[in-house]
């Protein structure tokens, strides 16, 4: 394998593509504690290639996980889960500490490997490992607290309930956040007992190999924590097996649907986190400096592709100008380039394809009517070596509309819409109208309006005064299209134990035969 960068490469990646590991998916699968090689010849298996955006040259390549993989990964978490289901709660908390801690200690390692796979800044990927060590340590500290309830009844009789893990659940991440989508699925899923089968997006497969190591290395057992490689079909080969109890997905809306369909033909437990098109709303009280702050971490964070970005920027009339004066030249004075430099601002998006594909929304929203005020087009960085990169400029488009394109379809890429509005009635009917529900954002300094707002806005999460913050204590989740279910926060128990009710008779049974 021909390493890409090698001036930051780590030594965790360096240790990953000894041998040649990434060229097959044995060694980007995990199982029973180690990298297995494929079981099926290489002719027979379709291959992906992996490339870093910043350059658009391969990283690796891999073989496609099939029904041999899938089944042996299954079952081996099956076994496993029957040790760790018997753990108590503090045991497990035990384990999952010391993997939050091996995380913490591999921050720098883990977030080079990100940045290279995804295309982001460094600086972002450093947070996204933070967000996943946090994940790991706050559900450890969930685990030991798991607990039934005690109902009193007539006659001495009792009831109680118990708590208990679903068995092999199986995580399916998207390229976005895939360290912290691993994190957010598996860490609960252990806490409260199960195991898990995980498949990252064939486009960003690297550090969830990283994660198996690390849980391997804090103790948990063999096959507890397992990696598959793939794409749709993978997935779907997981989603069907009859071992499997309970799928956790993160993607696009069709996806999700299909998912679902399967999991309905054996009536599996499904969480879905899918798309976005969110509304950000700026009122004339704001603090307009704050405002533009959360614009920009709205629709610019990760190259703008974020399922919960606010990419629907409603500004009152009264300080429309204001705003776009700001917004603009804040916007224009974003730093793009190689995402490993420090003073990078934004990096590359994950694929050609999808440059080109938010590129044409940019066109077919200027063939609409929208003024582009800046941004919108190719940015080539001066290094040589990041020249066939997949990057653009941030876009910012105005005298947009609701009825255009870019206004109701989610694209995923950093292009923020501006749509004046005047009252609050108007900009709730009109934040509402869409068939997402994931976010949305509200800046005002009236503490009533504020709380009313967050009250009559369809979404799963609100922010005021603030945008894309996901604390790790707080339940994430959408509304309508954007799924349903909750991960993290102590509401992410619910999606991932099942609750038994135990009847005990104190007296004679009341029998009228």
């Amino acid at each position: 394998m021909e390493i890409l960068r090698t001036r930051l490469i780590p030594a965790a990646l360096l240790r990953a593509a000894s041998t040649g590991a990434f060229q097959v998916s044995g060694p980007l699968n995990y199982r029973h504690g180690g990298r297995v090689q494929p079981l099926a010849s290489d002719e027979e298996r379709a291959r992906q290639q992996v490339h870093e955006p910043a350059s658009g040259r391969m990283i690796c390549d891999f073989i496609c996980s099939g029904q041999q993989e899938v089944d042996l990964a299954v079952q081996s978490a099956k076994e496993a889960y029957v040790t760790w289901s018997r753990l108590s709660g503090l045991e497990r908390s035990r384990i999952l500490l010391e993997a939050a801690r091996l995380i913490r200690e591999q921050r720098e390692d883990i977030a080079i490997v990100e940045s290279i796979n995804t295309g982001k800044p460094i600086s972002e990927s450093r947070i996204d490992v933070d967000t996943a060590w946090q994940a790991v340590e706050y559900f450890a500290g969930v685990a030991g607290t798991l607990a039934g309830q005690h109902i009193q009844l007539s006659g001495g009789s009792f009831a109680y309930t118990r708590r208990e893990p679903l068995g092999v659940c199986v995580g399916i991440g998207a390229w976005n956040y895939p360290i912290q989508i691993a994190c957010w699925k598996s860490a609960p899923a252990l806490a409260c007992g199960n195991a898990m089968v995980f498949k990252p997006s064939p486009l960003t497969p690297l550090t969830a190999v990283m994660l198996a190591e690390i849980y391997s290395q804090a103790g948990v057992p063999n096959g507890l924590f397992n990696v598959v490689q793939g794409a749709e079909e993978t997935g779907s080969l997981l989603c069907r097996h009859k071992g499997v109890a309970k799928i956790s997905f993160t993607g696009s809306v069709p996806t999700g649907s299909k998912i679902m369909e399967t999991a309905a033909e054996s009536i599996k437990h499904v969480t879905l986190e899918l798309g976005g098109k969110s509304p950000l709303i700026i009122f004339s009280e704001c603090d307009l400096e704050n405002a533009v702050k959360g614009a920009l971490l709205a629709n610019f964070l990760s190259q703008g592709e974020v399922c919960t970005n606010g990419t629907r920027v409603f500004v009152q009339r009264d300080i429309l100008s204001k705003f776009l004066k700001k917004v603009v030249a804040k916007t224009k004075e974003i730093k793009i380039g190689d995402p490993l430099l420090e003073g990078t601002q934004m990096g590359a998006l994950i694929t050609r394809p999808h440059l080109d594909r938010v590129l044409s929304y940019v066109k077919q929203a200027k063939d609409q009517g929208a003024n582009v005020l800046c941004g919108g087009d190719l940015f080539v960085p001066a290094d040589p070596k990041l020249k066939d990169g997949y990057f653009m400029k941030p876009c910012i488009l105005g005298d947009c509309s609701d009825e255009m394109i870019c206004v109701k379809e989610e694209i995923f890429g950093p292009v923020m819409s501006i749509l004046p509005f005047d009252t609050e009635d108007e900009v709730v009917q009109r934040a509402n109208n869409t068939n997402f529900g994931l976010a949305a954002g509200v800046f005002t300094r009236d503490l009533t309006r504020a709380h009313r707002m967050a009250a009559a806005l369809e979404v799963g999460t609100c922010f005021i005064n603030n945008y894309n913050v996901t604390p790790i204590e707080i339940p994430f989740g959408g509304y309508k299209m954007s799924g349903f279910g909750k991960e993290n926060g102590i509401a992410t128990v619910e999606y991932y134990t099942q609750l038994k009710s135990v009847y005990v008779e104190m007296g004679d049974p009341d029998c009228p035969y």
